[in-house]
């Protein structure tokens, strides 16, 4: 047991230790993208890369260059140190089988006092030397010492060879041994000594120029295909532009670039799509006339398929009518009574939505509103109510405004009413339309018939509600026998609401009006 629980201690160790270093890495990890730049711009982009692909041509371009320069180099060396050797054996030939050392000193010295020959020497058959100039491989100190005989018998043969802080400085040097034969018989060996400094001082030179032309050209480049990058980029910059334009809602923004490439295409596929989208929002603009904006966002959001039926939920429904419409139509050309209409429910759409209502229908001189439905509001009794009051106060204005301009005053009922109500799509599947169904829709309609004008009607039920009670002011209006309906209906009259609500409520219809006057 005890071995099992020490076990386990070390596993778990390793596991935290493990968790720990990973921990670490991560942190670390968000150390270093915190620095990193969120948006690096393509035109920068496309520079580095340029650049970078620029620095590896000229390296490689540079490597090949010296590599050829370094074989072509090595190979006139070469072939010039075996030409020369070889002349300089048949040139030693009499000398040496004359023993004249005389003649060997001259031609050895003629020689090595030659451009790029530092060194020669004219060996016996047994290794002797017998006549030198310069320095050579074999004598004392020298990187190949004692090794004369060695290479001698391999010869002809090329021997390459450096000696530092020789008696002739820093030598960098290639020896050429070639025997001197005169009939198939070996007389003895010429050796000719060529310096690689100025091949070594070429290539150095050329490594340099090809570094400094790489430092030149690379930021050169960099800046060049900045601006060509730049160029190359304007389009794509555009089209961001235009993306967020979109994002922001101005879908009437157009790229006007004419081009014939694969960002012309792009930039005509975008102004495609814009203008669609345009279409889309004017048709949402123009279905919200005829549809209450959340029935919008809800038939929008399920454009596969439109089902028939609701469901049961708790909402308040509010009738408002003109009184007395069919006598006023008659005074009335057909044109005053379109004005008289539009201005009645225009006041009422622009004000609708303080109080959280939605208009479900236009039905000749009446509109029907809703609260509650299709946007869920847990406070729509005390909204429809307030709105109820918000409006006949507002008409009370409006009406001394049109009696001042010779006009005929609106005169209005209201009918309210709060229960359970089926919401959804009514129709058939060909034409469908979103509203309220129910008995309490029929009561609050036959509320609104029951009011007189400028009067706010709601039953016992809605003014019992703790929350909705305590905020307006409502006195027993009467008890009425409803058809259809088994118990009689008692009735409150509403005639304001309470502070603050009151103060609020004038302070909104002044604005109201303002706002009305300005436009106007």
């Amino acid at each position: 047991m005890f071995l099992s629980n020490n076990k386990r201690t070390r596993h778990d160790g390793n596991i935290r230790r493990a968790h720990g270093a990973a921990s670490g890495k991560d942190a670390v990890n968000r150390r270093v993208w915190r620095f990193w730049p969120t948006y690096i711009p393509i035109a920068l982009k496309l520079s580095l890369s340029i650049g970078v692909m620029l620095s590896l041509i000229m390296f490689l371009l540079g490597a090949i260059i010296i590599h050829n320069q370094t074989e072509l180099l090595n190979h006139q060396i070469l072939s010039s140190g075996r030409i020369v050797v070889t002349q300089m054996a048949e040139s030693a030939k009499e000398p040496i089988l004359a023993n004249d050392i005389l003649q060997l000193d001259v031609l050895t010295n003629n020689l090595a006092s030659s451009d790029d020959i530092i060194g020669t020497s004219v060996y016996s058959t047994e290794g002797k030397i017998l006549s030198s100039a310069g320095p050579q491989p074999f004598e004392p100190y020298a990187p190949l010492a004692g090794n004369d005989s060695m290479y001698l018998r391999r010869a002809p043969i090329t021997v390459p060879w450096t000696w530092a802080d020789s008696a002739y400085g820093d030598l960098d040097a290639i020896s050429y041994i070639t025997p001197i034969s005169y009939k198939n018989i070996t007389a003895g060996y010429v050796l000719t000594t060529f310096s690689r400094k100025k091949m070594t001082t070429s290539i150095r030179d050329s490594i340099h120029s090809i570094i400094l032309a790489t430092l030149f050209l690379i930021p050169l480049g960099i800046v060049l295909s900045y601006f060509i990058a730049r160029n190359f980029a304007r389009p794509l910059q555009d089209l961001m532009d235009a993306s967020r334009a979109i994002d922001q809602g101005e879908y009437r923004y157009r790229l006007h670039e004419k081009r014939n490439d694969e960002i012309g295409y792009l930039m005509s596929a975008f102004n495609n799509m814009a203008h669609g989208m345009l279409q889309k929002k004017q048709v949402e603009e123009a279905f919200a006339k005829h549809v209450p904006a959340g029935v919008v966002k809800n038939v929008l959001a399920n454009l596969d398929g439109v089902k028939l039926g609701g469901t049961h939920t708790h909402a308040s429904v509010m009738f408002i009518d003109i009184e007395g419409f069919t006598s006023t139509s008659e005074m009335l050309s057909p044109t005053e009574v379109g004005e008289l209409l539009n201005e009645f429910f225009t006041y009422i759409s622009d004000t609708v939505p303080l109080y959280k209502g939605t208009i479900d229908k236009y039905m000749g001189d009446c509109a029907m509103l809703v609260f509650g439905v299709p946007e869920a509001d847990d406070d729509h009794i005390f909204h429809s109510i307030s709105y109820a009051v918000f409006f006949q106060k507002l008409l009370v204005k409006i009406n001394n405004m049109r009696l001042s301009r010779g006009k005929v005053p609106i005169k209005f009922r209201i009918g309210l009413n709060t229960g359970e109500v089926l919401a959804g799509n009514m129709g058939s599947i060909d034409r469908v339309q979103f509203t309220v169904v129910g008995d309490t829709v029929n009561l609050a309609s036959r509320l609104s018939s029951l009011s007189n004008p400028e009067q706010i009607l709601i039953t016992e039920e809605t003014y019992n509600v703790p929350l909705v009670r305590k905020r307006i002011v409502a006195t027993r209006y009467e008890t009425i026998h409803v058809r259809g309906k088994a118990s009689p209906v008692s009735l409150y009259q509403v005639h304001d609401v309470v502070e603050p609500y009151r103060t609020d409520m004038d302070q909104e219809i002044r604005r109201f009006l303002l706002k009305t006057q300005q436009e106007q």
